[in-house]
């Protein structure tokens, strides 16, 4: 069986193969100007979001994101785009059959069931996994959109730093509260970085837009807890959550390198409260309802 930890390190050659499966079906994808909605459900939703919201800032379109579950049906877009690894998630698949919007399905299963829902499916299969807790398809999924959207070359460098080696903070293990702040297109970065701890480790995560963290959520801060921006973050906000004791990781070039590094601390802080990160205590690889 192959493990989360070789997942994980697979991701340079996954993204690769994603930009040139984004290169190859570019005819395909939403156009300048279309209004599209990105949708899925846990990790897929909050690739969709960081997505949705680097589309806006490059001037490409009203785009918006959604859990599968919350979609607005009736609402007029030019393209739905679903995200789900599994293609099989119900709430997904009811999403895609009450919408009469065109719509694509970016998933890892090419025949799975979101296939016949979908107007268009976009496999993407060399980014499959074993483990119940997304990696390399989460990664693959953005660096996918991020080719669609322009940041080809971007990809190459972040898997090139990959390559060259990064692990998770020294001393992960001593925290535990961990708190990913975001701005922009991170904020959904810095929430599916939550989750990742959240699933793997079962410690206590949050994520926030990095400017609302004082507005609260600060209280909860102290000497064990681990804030880690994805991406520049207002100078102001970190200097405050330092006061409050806590520690400070440095942001890194590129959010997509920073989530292979919360993918390993994820497994090495799983690994230290006697959990298995390739397959969770309650946590299935799909969730299909009954």
């Amino acid at each position: 069986m192959v493990s989360i930890q070789e997942e994980i390190a697979s991701q340079p050659v996954v993204w690769r193969l994603a930009v040139e499966a984004a290169r190859e079906c570019a005819a395909d994808l939403p156009a300048a100007g279309e209004r599209v909605a990105m949708i899925g459900c846990g990790t897929s939703h909050y690739i969709g979001q960081s997505i949705a919201t680097l589309r806006e800032s490059r001037g490409l379109g009203e785009t918006d994101a959604f859990t599968a579950s919350e979609f607005p049906s009736s609402r007029d877009y030019s393209r739905v785009i679903a995200i789900t690894r599994s293609g099989t998630t119900t709430e997904v698949i009811r999403a895609l059959e009450e919408t009469g919007v065109p719509s694509l399905a970016l998933t890892a299963v090419a025949d799975a069931p979101v296939a016949r829902v979908a107007g268009e499916t976009v496999a993407l299969g060399f980014a499959d996994e074993e483990a119940v807790v997304q990696t390399r398809f989460a990664t693959a999924a953005l660096a996918f959109c991020r080719t669609w959207l322009g940041f080809a070359d971007d990809i190459d460098a972040a898997a090139i730093d990959v390559e060259r080696g990064n692990g998770a903070p020294e001393g992960v293990t001593g925290f535990d509260h961990f708190v990913f702040l975001g701005v922009g297109d991170t904020v959904g970065l810095a929430r599916e970085a939550a989750l990742k701890l959240e699933e793997s480790a079962g410690v206590w995560t949050e994520a926030f837009p990095a400017m609302e963290y004082r507005h609260g959520p600060i209280t909860a801060a102290g000497p064990t807890t681990l804030v880690w921006p994805l991406g520049p973050v207002d100078g102001a906000v970190l200097s405050a959550a330092e006061a409050t004791g806590a520690t400070i990781a440095p942001a890194g070039p590129d959010p997509l390198v920073e989530l292979v590094s919360i993918q390993r601390a994820a497994v090495e802080l799983a690994a230290s409260r006697g959990r298995d990160p390739n397959f969770p205590e309650h946590l299935t690889r799909s969730v299909v309802l009954g």
